[in-house]
C-alpha cells in the first residue's frame, strides 16, 4: 500500500506539472495573438502598410526588414525600393556599375550605390571610366594660369583621359599638354590592420593628389598647383566603376 501511495502522489505531482505546462501555453498563445491584434501589418494589411511605408525615408524603411518575416517581404519589395532608388540616383553624377548586377533587388542597387558615393578609395576603374575636367589653382605660375581658359572664362576647362594601360592625355588643341609624354599610379599604403594610411593619385612626379568625393558623388583629386574633376555621366550605360571596388 505504501507503494501505491508513492506512486498516486508521483502521478499528482505530474498532473500538476502538466496543468502548469498547459497553462503556460495558453499565456503564450494569448500574448501571441494580442502582439498580432497590435501588429499594423495585421490591423491594416499588407496594400496599407505598403502605401504607408512609400512615405517613410529609406532608413526607416530599411529597419522595417528585421521585424519579421511578414516585415521583410512589404519592406524589401521592389515595389517599395524602386522609386526610392530613383530618387537617391536624380542629380548623381555617376552611377555605381556594381548597383547594375544582375538579379540585384532594388534595396540592394541602394544600399549598394549609398556605399560606393561615400567610397574615397579611387581605382583605376573609375580614372578610366571618367572624363576629367582640370584647372590650375592660384598657387600655380601665373604662366600657367593664363594658358587655362577657365581662369579667363573664355571656354570650357580643359579635358584630360586616365587610359587602362598606364597612359594619361588631353586634347589636341590643349595648349597646357604640350604633346609630352604622361602616366599616372595610383598609391596606397597601410598601417596596421589593414588600415590606409595614405592614398593619392600622381602624375609623372608631379607632387601627388588627394582624393575626395562630392555630394554628387564626383571624384575630386588635387594637389596645391591642380585639381581634377570628373565630368557627370550618369547616363553612361551600366555605370561607371569597379565591379567589385577596394574600400
Amino acid at each position: 500500500m505504501a507503494v501505491l501511495s508513492r506512486d498516486v502522489g508521483g502521478g499528482g505531482k505530474r498532473t500538476r506539472q502538466g496543468r502548469r505546462d498547459a497553462d503556460g501555453g495558453a499565456r503564450a498563445a494569448r500574448e501571441e495573438r494580442e502582439g498580432a491584434a497590435r501588429d499594423p501589418l495585421v490591423v491594416l494589411g499588407p496594400d496599407v502598410v505598403t502605401k504607408i511605408l512609400e512615405f517613410a525615408d529609406a532608413r526607416s524603411v530599411a529597419r522595417c526588414t528585421v521585424v519579421s518575416r511578414g516585415w521583410h517581404e512589404i519592406a524589401s519589395s521592389d515595389r517599395l525600393w524602386a522609386p526610392k532608388y530613383a530618387k537617391l540616383l536624380k542629380g548623381k553624377a555617376h552611377i555605381p556599375r556594381m548597383s547594375n548586377l544582375r538579379g540585384a533587388s532594388r534595396l540592394a542597387a541602394y544600399s549598394m550605390s549609398i556605399v560606393d558615393g561615400k567610397r574615397t578609395r579611387i581605382m583605376k576603374e573609375d580614372l578610366c571610366d571618367h572624363v576629367w575636367e582640370f584647372r590650375y589653382k592660384k598657387a600655380a605660375p601665373e604662366y600657367w594660369r593664363n594658358l587655362d581658359p577657365s581662369w579667363k572664362g573664355t571656354s570650357p576647362p580643359m579635358h584630360r583621359y586616365f587610359h587602362p594601360n598606364g597612359s594619361h592625355t588631353a586634347d589636341r588643341d590643349d595648349k597646357v599638354w604640350g604633346g609630352h609624354e604622361c602616366t599616372y599610379s595610383i598609391m596606397t599604403s597601410y598601417v596596421g590592420e589593414g588600415q590606409i594610411r595614405d592614398h593619392y593619385v600622381r602624375i609623372n612626379r608631379w607632387p601627388p593628389m588627394t582624393v575626395s568625393r562630392k555630394e554628387d558623388w564626383r571624384w575630386e583629386m588635387s594637389n596645391h598647383l591642380y585639381c581634377y574633376i570628373s565630368v557627370p555621366d550618369a547616363e553612361k550605360e551600366g555605370g561607371t566603376g569597379p565591379l567589385f571596388p577596394a574600400w
